[in-house]
């Protein structure tokens, strides 16, 4: 039996009770246990230089996470790609293109095109070789890895990790029992943590998870961000401000790691939300998908349908069952914490006039 993502998150969670939801979670412990010893083993080689990392001639960031599913990477990259642009440096970001079909790009990498048109963005799984051609082919004085905390094959000169104030720690377990990637102790690695989607939980919260994290990484610079709704955007390109559609009747729908992030940007705005559908992660919606969702909204008598700009660039229709489709546009604002995260930019700017990678 295979388990959808929401069905997934309700067990891992705890949400979800009963014998059946005990028993996977029994399973996914179990699971747990080599998934931990291969990662640990994994970490050892690079830690003791058994398999040491590869530098290339110029500054390399990561920008990754500790968990599984959206906690905000692409507003990350999108704003770094331009700050650094802003300051004169040639940037390319690297991913390694998971959930791309052959031969196409990625849903992450389709939405940065179009935020950033003139930062080439180079999909390869060897992140090494990817910053080879960018460095030759594109003149890179600077590579932006995306998702990459745990891609530890390439150096990097600054490891930005971003915790999601809504779901910060995986529950508390690595995967298959909860959504770790790699245990907290991992953020000994970082450089910055930027904890994003802060402005979603209280002062309080905060703290508490800024007191965890200083636990293994108070060396690291401490980043809040919010991500703000700015716009709607539509297939054609056309944007209409956030006020147009308060009021009205929406449905939404998502196929990204965090849908609670979404549903929290969605209620911020005021929306008459009478539908959210979820689907997995980087969905590839085809036809029937569509088909399925117009048949979903005709009861619920909509105005318009909502979802992410991440989802818009794959799907390709400017409508749902006659209903405008539109994007929820999010930008990113620095709370607290800009003054650090621009010191340690700086040093590389510094680096690359001064000629030459530390």
């Amino acid at each position: 039996m295979l388990l959808d993502a929401t069905t997934f998150r309700s067990i891992v969670s705890g949400e979800r009770r009963g014998i059946a939801a005990t028993g996977w979670r029994g399973a996914f412990s179990l699971a747990e246990l080599p998934y931990r010893a291969a990662v640990a083993w994994r970490n050892r080689q690079f830690d003791n230089g058994q398999r040491p990392a590869q530098r290339v001639e110029v500054p390399v960031i990561s920008v990754g996470n500790l968990t599984v599913g959206g906690t905000g990477k692409t507003p990350m990259v999108e704003w770094l790609a331009k700050w650094f642009r802003g300051h004169g440096i040639r940037v390319v970001v690297i991913s390694r293109g998971y959930g791309a079909q052959a031969g196409s790009r990625n849903d992450e990498a389709l939405e940065l095109e179009q935020k950033l048109p003139d930062v080439p963005h180079l999909q390869n799984p060897d992140r090494v070789a990817a910053a080879q051609t960018a460095i030759e082919e594109f003149d890179s004085e600077l590579i932006l890895l995306d998702d990459a905390f745990q891609h530890r094959r390439i150096h990097r000169d600054l490891n930005v990790v971003l915790i999601d104030a809504l779901e910060p720690f995986g529950y508390g377990h690595l995967l298959p029992r909860g959504l770790l990637r790699e245990p907290i102790s991992a953020l000994r690695r970082a450089d910055v943590v930027v904890l994003t989607r802060a402005d979603a939980v209280t002062v309080e919260v905060r703290e508490q998870i800024q007191s965890q994290v200083q636990a293994w990484a108070g060396h690291a610079a401490w980043i809040e961000v919010a991500h703000q709704p700015v716009a709607l955007r539509n297939h054609a390109g056309l944007e209409q401000t956030l006020d147009s559609l308060p009021g009205k009747r929406i449905a939404a729908f998502c196929g990204i790691g965090n849908p609670a992030g979404f549903r929290h940007s969605l209620a911020s705005q005021g929306f008459d939300l009478v539908g959210l559908r979820e689907f997995p992660d980087h969905h590839a919606f085809d036809r029937n998908d569509l088909e399925s969702l117009g048949r979903w909204i005709q009861p619920l008598d909509v105005d318009a349908v909502i979802c992410t700009h991440k989802d818009l660039v794959k799907i390709g229709a400017a409508k749902i069952d006659h209903r405008p489709l539109w994007a929820l546009q999010i930008g990113m604002e620095i709370l607290r914490g800009r003054e650090a995260l621009e010191t340690q930019l700086r040093r590389l700017v510094e680096t690359i006039q001064g000629g030459a990678p530390e």
